[in-house]
């Protein structure tokens, strides 16, 4: 791509895509139709890095995805601050009449980040399943994402607390084993290496990733990606 010079620092990252990697990994895949559902992490919120690619990880997938079939049709109707059942009763109609045989789900965290996540993590799992069987129904192949969690989020209010972090890491176990029961291709992200080295993964917000949080997950999906243009 034409930044590739410009992502010096994400180039030499051990947890990133080298340069040309993605275009090796999802050369000749099979998809026409990318559709992106879910929260603020799909609607493409960042920190920017210096070094590291600018876009947010759903939409730097979409770009490689477009970069390897020009003719490729996308949509990303995330948005900020959409608990679960929100993204289902506003985006899965657009998604579906989109037609996609593709699609990203990424939603649930603004659930989690609620005390009393735990009496509701079974409607949030309903809920999901409500999004993810329709699209499947329909033909698409669908991604679900466990994102990061880190051990505290310090930034964040002090009513928050603890238990964010427990609760964040409940919800990417949930979705881990959400993922596994529906046959989603899924990316866990929730126990990524790069958390136990203490490595600076959220912005500003001390919530949503930055830049370089972004890359390491783009690096990922796509890898995840080309094992199943493999058949892995």
């Amino acid at each position: 791509m034409g930044t590739e010079s410009m992502l010096t620092a994400e180039v030499s990252d051990p947890f990133c895509l080298a340069a040309g990697e993605a275009a090796a990994l999802l050369a000749g895949h099979p998809w026409h139709r990318f559709a992106i559902l879910g929260d603020s992490v799909a609607e493409g919120l960042i920190d920017p890095v210096d070094g590291y690619h600018p876009l947010a990880f759903p939409d730097r997938a979409r770009a490689e995805l477009l970069h390897e079939r020009p003719g490729l049709a996308s949509v990303n109707l995330g948005r900020r601050n959409l608990r679960a059942a929100e993204v289902l009763a506003t985006q899965l109609g657009p998604a579906l009449e989109f037609r996609p045989d593709l699609a990203l789900v990424i939603c649930g965290a603004n659930d989690a980040m609620r005390p009393g996540y735990e009496s509701r993590a079974d409607d949030v799992d309903a809920t999901l399943t409500a999004i993810v069987r329709p699209l499947q129904d329909a033909g698409a192949q669908v991604m679900t994402v466990s994102l990061f969690v880190m051990p505290e989020y310090p930034s964040m209010p002090a009513w928050l607390g603890p238990a964010f972090s427990r609760r964040m890491t409940l919800l990417g176990r949930r979705t881990a084993a959400l993922a596994a029961s529906l046959g989603t291709i899924h990316v866990d992200l929730a126990t990524h290496p790069a958390i136990a080295l203490g490595e600076v993964l959220t912005g500003a917000d001390g919530l949503h990733g930055n830049g370089r949080s972004h890359a390491i997950a783009a690096a990922e999906m796509i890898r995840r990606l080309s094992r199943e243009i493999q058949g892995a």
